[in-house]
């Protein structure tokens, strides 16, 4: 299964950004996404950014994977 994470871009050097993924900021490659500035958002897989998304959808998707995270803890305490 391939997951791309949704993350704000902080700043842009040439082909790189460093994106903010939930917190953790990484080092990622632009060169799918020339169009991007800074304080977009984007998706990012195996340290690409592959396509620009909209702030909501961005939010909304890191939302359902905060949700499911807490739940597989929860599954997680339950289970010892």
């Amino acid at each position: 299964m391939c997951l791309a994470i949704p993350g704000r871009v902080i700043s842009i050097e040439g082909m790189t950004g460093i994106i903010d993924l939930g917190g953790v900021k990484r080092k990622t490659y632009l060169q799918l996404v020339p169009e991007v500035k800074a304080g977009d958002y984007v998706l990012v897989h195996a340290g690409f950014a592959i396509q620009v998304i909209e702030e909501e959808e961005a939010k909304a998707t890191l939302e359902l994977l905060d949700e499911y995270f807490r739940s597989e803890e929860t599954r997680a305490e339950e289970s010892r």
